[in-house]
């Protein structure tokens, strides 16, 4: 039974002009048929010309339907049962055999077909036994039936069609196991895109929604205290609402960018907020896009964990062409060094693009969390 080593995957429907071109294929070889049609038509008695001819008809119609039928279930990754394989096979035989009143001895050129069909319906060592078979029908024949003549170019046509067809169902075969192969990366590819936009619509409301935790809490303690600055922090909070929904839209149509100047910016706000002194750099130094976009995120990764987890009094962010590094004094990190959440797990997706590392811990002297992306030094960026 024909089988393809690949998972099942849904057809891709056939376009109009490639399923011409299949029947074309099958068709255009009944033209080695004209003999025995010739034959028929030749006949003296009626009957015999009327049977000869439709028995022909009937088996190149089967003949075409059968190919294009195999053909089809190929592409859709199905199996070609082994049962209906042997009964196409005899009904071909049983149609070449009926013909013979019409056809005479040249009813042996459908066996060149009988043969193709096998090739390309059956495993290889059954379908042998059905070329052989074939290939040895014509010398036996014509010795056992007065007036048939050994038909050595059927015998011929036997073994080059049966070799065609194997070469015609490999390439099949072929095919059907590369457009499996491209189902397969296409699914894999829409699946890693899912889990990037879920890994940047994480990263970006885990920033914005903490931020505006924070400056809401401030501003319910300010609104009896300082009530012109409790309104400057809900107009914050109303900023980055907005921010956030815009980041988000952006995300799902494929074109927001995140740059490591806005990102400082928004830090030193988030910082100020959560009541903890920031020691960044004024301006952003010149990068290329993709290492600005990295340390962006780096930055917006970092400043969250500080603002969310850290309990820090100070946090510190130091930038040079080739790493970017976030600390702070706070309580550190919680279990392992290297655990990490669903923003350090691609924060390091991002930075594996670009060949970079990613380090996470206590710093050397063991006080607070350290946060530090390294990319190789390859003579790209300026300092600003």
């Amino acid at each position: 039974m024909f089988t393809v080593g690949l998972p099942r995957q849904p057809s891709q429907p056939m376009s109009r002009r490639w399923r011409i071109t299949g029947w074309l294929l099958a068709a255009v070889w009944l033209f080695f048929l004209n003999i025995p049609l010739l034959t028929a038509l030749h006949q003296p008695e009626m009957w015999r010309r009327v049977l000869g001819a439709v028995t022909l008809v009937a088996f190149g119609v089967l003949y075409v339907w059968v190919f294009e039928w195999a053909r089809g279930r190929r592409q859709a990754h199905r199996n070609i049962p082994r049962g209906r394989a042997w009964t196409i096979l005899a009904a071909l035989l049983a149609l070449g055999l009926a013909g013979i009143p019409g056809t005479e001895g040249d009813w042996l050129t459908t066996l060149v077909f009988v043969a193709a069909a096998a090739v390309f319906l059956l495993p290889i060592w059954e379908s042998l036994v059905v070329v052989v078979l074939a290939a040895l029908t014509p010398p036996v024949t014509a010795a056992l039936v007065p007036g048939w003549e050994a038909e050595g170019t059927v015998v011929f046509a036997v073994v080059l069609a049966s070799f065609a067809m194997f070469g015609v169902s490999r390439l099949a075969q072929r095919n059907a196991e590369l457009q499996g192969a491209q189902q397969e990366i296409r699914r894999l590819a829409v699946t890693e895109e899912r889990a990037r936009t879920a890994r940047d619509l994480h990263d970006i409301l885990g920033h914005s929604l903490t931020v505006v935790a924070v400056k809401a809490e401030l501003a319910g303690r300010l609104l009896e205290l300082d009530p012109a600055r409790a309104a400057t922090e809900v107009a914050d909070i109303e900023r980055l609402a907005r921010q956030a929904l815009a980041d988000v839209r952006g995300t799902v149509g494929a074109y927001r960018g995140v740059n490591l100047a806005t990102e400082l910016a928004g830090a030193r706000s988030a910082l100020a907020a959560a009541g903890v002194a920031a020691d960044l750099p004024e301006t952003a130094p010149e990068l290329p896009a993709e290492r600005d976009e990295l340390f962006g995120w780096t930055v917006r990764e970092g400043v969250t964990n500080v603002v969310r987890h850290s309990g820090a009094r100070r946090c510190q962010i130091r930038i040079d062409p080739t790493a970017v590094e976030i600390r702070d004094d706070g309580r550190g990190p919680a279990g392992e060094p290297d655990a990490a959440g669903h923003g350090l797990v691609g924060l390091r997706e991002r930075a594996r693009r670009l060949d970079a590392t990613v380090t996470v811990g206590r710093p050397r002297d063991g006080r607070g969390f350290l946060l530090r992306v390294t990319l190789p030094d390859d003579g790209q960026g300026t300092s600003g």
